[in-house]
């Protein structure tokens, strides 16, 4: 192939990539791409679509239950069948994956179905033997499970990647890990049927968000049947007759049928040849890079889940868009990784967008506490025991909301539209001033005024 063979070449054909080859070929770019597995990335392939489908399979279990306390009688006990499940999920992840195809094939950018290393600063070499030169490479590769030290029998651990493509439902797994990955396979397998035990080091789940809404989500997952012992690792794995016996580091040990760990994902950087190249990689593991996405090396850039910033689908597409803005669209644009709302698919479902109580009280010198717990309206009939946990946090001087935290049904859905009012700097007044939709949970967020509780940080 003569010199520069296309203008951007990318590796890995995730949310990240796949967006910044369409914008770049949008702009008469001629684009590349190369993917080792399936196009769709983490998301589409092995995480946020496919585990989402599992959430909703997970959630029937409860409405059947609820639904008796509404005047419904389910005339026998519901059934449920694994493996339909897992199939029909494998073909809504091929419809997605086809899409994905279709959409570069449109912009005409070229896919390679192949793995890419970097020779040098602007050549690829395929898999094939084949080398392809360009002017700017983009790094896409995304992230993949850490499966932790080697512990003895780590062999026979899973991680989510496996879990989604079980042969059958686990009767019992345990799970060590204690992020949103871990919480919502607990929440997934326990609402399927499974017996749940998650293992986690730290003193409670969900390190790093909001120490109330921790301990909300704990209590009801304990209440939903899920054994939760935290401040202990799994230390060892032992086959025994078809089971796994599994040692906790206090000593003791659990029977299970799958060990699964989620204790966090790394950067998918190994083998792409950029240490040769001095790429610098930052402190976290991550590809170091600039405002632009730009590495150390000029040419040479990186979206998504491999630059560990802040490893969100919605996230990574932004940054491919903005690569693309920037380098063929002649539209310099930086991505704001600031107040990024969140969902954790957990049961009950987390939103989240913000700073906890502990950062706002650092960031602010007196800041307003607002939070309330109840029972939904749906749970009056239901005779359902979980609660709602709701709670704003407000700069005391300035009124502004800097925090939102829910933990309740839809979740999800309520925080993208929180997000909006925040990302905006809306003050409580603003959150006040809004008619409230009755009879909603929602409107608890408009109506929060006499359970403040206000911080004063003390003075240096």
């Amino acid at each position: 192939m003569a010199d520069n063979d296309v203008d951007l070449f990318v590796i890995g054909a995730g949310s990240g990539g796949v967006r910044a080859a369409r914008i770049a070929s949008s702009y008469g770019a001629r684009v590349m791409v190369a993917e080792e597995f399936r196009v769709g990335g983490t998301c589409v392939i092995r995480g946020c679509v496919p585990k989402k489908l599992l959430v909703y399979a997970s959630r029937f279990g409860h409405e059947f239950e609820d639904a008796a306390g509404f005047g419904w009688t389910v005339p026998a006990a519901p059934t449920f069948s694994w493996p339909t499940l897992i199939a029909n999920k494998d073909r809504e992840i091929d419809r997605l994956e086809a899409a994905y195809v279709s959409t570069l094939e449109r912009f005409k950018v070229e896919l390679v179905r192949s793995r890419a290393v970097l020779e040098d600063a602007h050549t690829v070499r395929l898999s094939s033997g084949a080398r392809v030169h360009t002017e700017t490479i983009l790094i896409a590769t995304g992230g993949w499970p850490h499966m932790g030290p080697a512990i003895p029998g780590i062999e026979h651990a899973i991680s989510s990647n496996e879990a989604l493509h079980l042969a059958e439902l686990p009767r019992r797994i345990v799970i060590q890990g204690g992020g949103y990955i871990a919480v919502e396979f607990a929440c997934i397998f326990a609402g399927l049927g499974s017996e749940v035990t998650l293992v986690y080091r730290g003193e409670n789940i969900l390190r790093g968000f909001d120490d109330d809404v921790r301990e909300h989500l704990c209590s009801e997952m304990r209440s939903r049947g899920i054994t939760i012992t935290c401040g202990h690792t799994v230390t060892a794995i032992e086959p025994a007759g078809g089971e796994f016996v599994t040692r906790l580091s206090d000593g003791s040990a659990v029977t299970a049928d799958k060990v699964m760990f989620a204790i966090g994902r790394r950067p998918n950087v190994m083998g792409l040849g950029l240490e040769a190249l001095h790429v610098k990689f930052h402190e976290h593991g991550g590809i170091a890079v600039d405002d632009y996405s730009k590495t150390s090396v000029p040419n040479i850039y990186a979206v998504g889940d491999v630059t560990n910033r802040v490893n969100l689908t919605p996230v990574a597409i932004r940054e491919g868009h903005a690569f693309a803005d920037t380098l063929y669209g002649g539209k310099p644009t930086k991505v704001d990784h600031a107040e990024v709302p969140t969902a954790v698919f957990s049961e009950p479902e987390l939103g989240v967008i913000g700073l906890t109580e502990a950062q706002a009280r650092a960031a602010f010198d007196i800041v307003d506490v607002y939070k309330t717990s109840f029972r939904p309206m749906k749970a009056t009939l239901s005779g359902c025991a979980t609660r709602v946990f709701m709670k704003l946090l407000v700069d005391g001087i300035s009124g502004r909301v800097v925090g939102c935290h829910i933990a309740g049904p839809d979740a999800g859905e309520l925080i993208q539209v929180i997000g909006i009012a925040v990302k905006m700097g809306a003050t409580k007044a603003d959150f006040d001033a809004t008619m409230a939709v009755h009879p909603t949970m929602a409107e608890e967020l408009v109506t929060m005024r006499e359970r403040a509780a206000r911080h004063t940080r003390a003075k240096a």
